[in-house]
């Protein structure tokens, strides 16, 4: 029988494509990102101690789920500006084409379903319907499942159903790191997933502002995108009762171990700051009731990451004595609605908020027929328009570029004399715990290999530490090599080192030996370290303390160097690591958003690369190619700290440190 188990349950795990193979690289980070994706899934384990442990950590656990979806802290709850545009009526329904604002200017775009008849002072149950990825165009994704918004009105519900930030009629980006190179969104906190959950928060706002809604009965479902949108809203918002996410989540052992990610765009993740078990985001529903639905032959949401999640939430419920308000749903086929999905999710909800059980013999009504690229639709998708031409659109949209609004930068304004370490320490607590919170409070030293020039900086990952020369022992420079091919280390070594300088080149992951694969989209390897909470270049960052502890020797300090992002990675090794004794920045970008920086989870959201630098003080700093606002802003701070004598600032054409 465990035999036949261990059979069934491996031929169950699906992979999205095969792994990449066509650099040196490629198995070693594969098989990193599957073992951390692995150790960090184990965890929820200690969720499931007792209902009074949960408990205590819930509280925790919210504050850092919102944070983790870039809304903590929580945008002010501005007024929704709700403005109706245009009403049709159908058979047995009304449909009004609405907006609202979630923050000033990010508009939102639906369509409100209601009842033809509702008896004066009536408050009828109320579902928020969430979209998934169905390009309609200009008419918006809202259009493309108004079958759902007729079904419940013409059973006794107000239906609310939103238009995403991509797909909707003011379109905006979900793809920013999927295939745009807005990699700047991980240093800013910024995912589409979070703007998904605030629009439908504020969608609830709505809903229960209005005299014909139920505040105490209100659900919310959709499907693949809107499935994923299902969870955020009902685990950030406690007046959702009731939740049907269809084909909405998987887990880090599929997402990152079998590359589903390469599926899914950016509005399906939060970035994984606190190195959660995937499972606790919906975790967080309990124990409210919840069907958790999917198809047996979904690739992108397969069904070992399917088991695995109903039954760390069926044993969660249990500690609640409520193992009867969570269930699972199957159907048969791939990644769609079909007639039972439809059934099972309308006899849920139904169930739910109105004590209906009654199996649903009505689902396939208005439904839209014909194939995918010429479907026919009870109401005609242009007649749902919100704004019916281009004219109509708010000049003041932020839509299209929310990515640059919606999580605040932090304004880091310089130390006054005397209070340096008053300064320096709250933002060096808060880096650690939101940009490097994975480093833990010590990394060990780098493992020298048998082989002569590679160290092992953490389990699996290994870096080259070529020596240079036989000079010593008046310091160890480590000089750190970047990413891209074509630079040219022995200008950089030439240009920082002195004579009596024992030499290092430190190749950390992913440059030269250890390069892995990349394709744009999907970016695998980068998309998958925020899911772990860590972005590649904080590995990289971990392989140059590594490194510089395997070196250290009490009587001869260690100073790390680089050339453009690599001056940054070397600043922030040192700033995390006190046995670095100094640093030799060239040429360093000014802002982690330049597009050449190095970016580090949530790190614009404490600080960025100028006060960085300043964080180093006492230590000595040697800066060149830095200039304006962001060497203003090092010197004052050098100068806060007392320790202006420690700071060189060469020009272009200096030589030396």
């Amino acid at each position: 029988m465990l035999i036949l188990l261990f059979i069934v349950t491996c031929s169950f795990a699906q992979e999205y494509g095969t792994p990449d193979r066509g650099q040196p690289g490629d198995e070693m980070i594969q098989q990193y990102l599957r073992r951390e994706a692995e150790r960090i899934h184990e965890k929820f384990a200690q969720d499931l101690q007792s209902r009074e442990k949960w408990e205590q950590l819930r509280p925790t656990y919210r504050q850092e789920y919102l944070y983790m979806l870039g809304l903590s802290p929580m945008p002010a709850k501005s007024p929704l500006q709700a403005t109706i545009t245009g009403t049709l009526e159908g058979d047995g329904y009304i449909v009004d084409m609405l907006h609202y604002q979630s923050v000033p200017r990010l508009y939102v775009t639906g369509n409100l379903y209601r009842p033809s008849r509702v008896e004066a002072g009536q408050r009828l149950p109320a579902v928020l319907y969430v979209c998934g990825h169905s390009n309609c165009g200009r008419n918006g994704n809202k259009t493309a499942y108004q079958s759902h918004g007729i079904w419940f009105a013409r059973h006794g519900y107000i239906c609310l159903t939103l238009d995403t930030l991509q797909l909707g009629e003011i379109a905006g980006i979900h793809h920013g790191t999927y295939r745009e190179g807005r990699w700047w969104w991980h240093s800013r906190g910024y995912t589409p997933a979070g703007v998904e959950c605030l629009n439908g928060i504020r969608g609830i706002d709505y809903l229960i502002s209005r005299p014909d809604v139920d505040a105490q009965r209100i659900a919310v479902t959709g499907i693949s995108g809107g499935g994923a949108a299902t969870f955020w809203i009902a685990a950030a918002d406690e007046r959702v009762k009731v939740a049907v996410p269809v084909s909405g989540m998987a887990d880090l052992p599929s997402y990152v171990g079998n590359r589903v990610i390469n599926g899914h765009c950016d509005c399906m993740f939060l970035y994984n700051t606190f190195q959660w078990p995937w499972t606790r985001i919906a975790a967080l529903i309990a124990p409210r009731a919840l069907l958790f639905t999917n198809s047996d032959q979904d690739s992108i949401f397969p069904m070992d990451a399917n088991q695995r999640v109903i039954n760390n939430l069926e044993r969660l419920y249990s500690l609640y004595g409520a193992g009867d308000l969570v269930d699972s749903f199957v159907s048969i086929g791939g990644h769609a609605y079909r007639k039972d999905i439809r059934q099972a999710a309308y006899r849920f909800i139904n169930t739910h908020l109105k004590n209906d059980p009654r199996i649903v013999e009505d689902s396939e009504l208005d439904i839209a027929t014909g194939p995918e690229n010429n479907r026919t639709y009870p109401i005609a998708q242009e007649k749902l328009r919100v704004f019916p031409t281009d004219s109509d659109i708010p000049a003041d949209q932020l839509n299209t570029t929310i990515d640059q609004h919606f999580v605040p930068m932090a304004k880091v304004e310089s130390p006054q004399a005397g209070q340096y370490d008053s300064w320096r320490v709250p933002l060096l607590v808060e880096l650690r715990r939101v940009s490097f919170g994975y480093l833990g409070e010590r990394i060990a030293s780098a493992r020298p290999q048998a082989s002569g020039q590679w160290l092992v900086s953490e389990e699996g990952i290994k870096v080259r530490l070529e020596r240079l020369g036989e000079s010593g022992p008046r310091r160890t420079l480590v000089v750190v090599r970047n990413a891209y091919p074509d630079e040219d280390i022995s200008a950089s070594v030439k240009q920082v080192s002195q004579p009596g300088d024992r030499v290092y080149v430190c190749t950390p992951r992913g440059v030269e030996g250890t390069c892995w694969t990349r394709k744009n989209p999907p970016n695998y390897v980068e998309r998958s370290h925020v899911l772990l909470g860590r972005t590649v270049d904080a590995g990289r960052v971990w392989d140059i303390m590594a490194a510089a502890r395997c070196l250290y020797k009490e009587s001869v300090p260690v100073y790390v160097t680089g050339n453009g992002p690599a001056a940054v990675l070397a600043a922030y090794a040192a700033l995390l690591e006190p046995e670095i004794a100094g640093v030799i920045a060239l040429n360093p970008p000014t802002s982690h958003m330049d597009a050449n920086a190095p970016q580090f989870l949530n790190v614009l959201r404490v600080c960025d690369i100028p006060d960085a630098f300043g964080m180093l003080a006492p230590r000595p700093l040697t800066l060149q190619g830095l200039s304006g606002e962001a060497l203003k802003k090092v010197t004052q701070i050098y100068a806060a700290a007392g320790a202006s004598e420690k700071l060189v600032i060469k020009t272009g054409e200096d030589r030396g440190p």
